[in-house]
């Protein structure tokens, strides 16, 4: 697999506006933000979508999840609520092939799925 712009984020190679990094991921400002507050999180490892994660992924999945719940709480999202995202393959809208999650929010977000 070749790398991705994420991985070339990751590798420093391209610039970003990191929010968190740690030893699993890191969590950036999305450059085409979809709400006021529009975040990513992007595991280190190279996982081409969610579809793609095998059962060794799962401590890392999870890790995904926390980060996002600990990153939106530093960014002042957890009063009034965020959402979390994965995209995984083209009919969703996937358009990086490294799994990563949105986590949007700052603002009431448009119901998407009908409820």
């Amino acid at each position: 697999m070749t790398d991705s712009i994420f991985t070339k984020i990751i590798k420093r190679e391209i610039p970003a506006d990191i929010l968190h990094e740690d030893g699993h991921c890191v969590a950036i400002r999305d450059i085409h933000p979809q709400a006021k507050a529009h975040f990513l999180v992007i595991p280190k490892k190279q996982i081409a979508r969610l579809a793609a994660a095998g059962d060794e992924d799962h401590t890392l999945l999870g890790h995904l999840l926390q980060t996002a719940r600990r990153v939106a709480e530093k960014q002042g999202l957890s009063a009034d609520g965020y959402r979390v995202v994965i995209n995984s393959g083209a009919n969703a809208g996937e358009t990086v092939p490294h799994l990563h999650l949105h986590v949007l929010g700052g603002e009431r977000l448009k119901d998407q799925f009908g409820a």
